[in-house]
């Protein structure tokens, strides 16, 4: 584990209420492992489910708090960075509240200031949402 609860927010920009990871589990150059317990005042769920805008920006956030880790090694701060597309969004299934899911992002080209990742959320082993995005970092 490298970062829970509140020292998540060293790495990533976000503050609540739109804080979408509370675990770090890994992170290297390539990729990063976060985690979420999805609770019931997550400002992206209703009485029962997770909405999946709410999945998008945990993968983002994922990929944010790669870029701080590494930041943070560099001792600076964390870039700000911004959703340029989400591209093959897949959603497979809903999230109920009370769950947790597991989040994986890949780097896979990083062009300038823009880094094109997939990403992948799991719940019990399961694959329930996937896709591909470009996220630009503020300079």
């Amino acid at each position: 584990m490298i970062a829970e609860g509140e020292n998540i927010l060293q790495l990533i920009p976000q503050r609540p209420p739109m804080v979408m990871i509370d675990k770090l589990f890994s992170c290297d150059e390539n990729t990063c492992v976060s985690g979420l317990s999805i609770l019931h005042n997550n400002i992206f769920c209703d009485d029962k489910y997770f909405y999946e805008s709410g999945m998008i920006e945990n993968i983002a956030q994922t990929a944010a708090a790669s870029v701080g880790v590494i930041a943070q090694r560099e001792n600076k701060e964390a870039p700000v960075g911004f959703i340029g597309s989400v591209k093959r969004l897949k959603i497979y299934k809903k999230v109920s509240v009370g769950t947790n899911i597991v989040t994986t992002v890949d780097t896979q080209q990083k062009v300038g200031n823009v880094s094109i990742i997939k990403g992948r959320i799991e719940q019990d082993n399961n694959i329930i949402a996937e896709c591909e995005m470009n996220i630009f970092l503020q300079e």
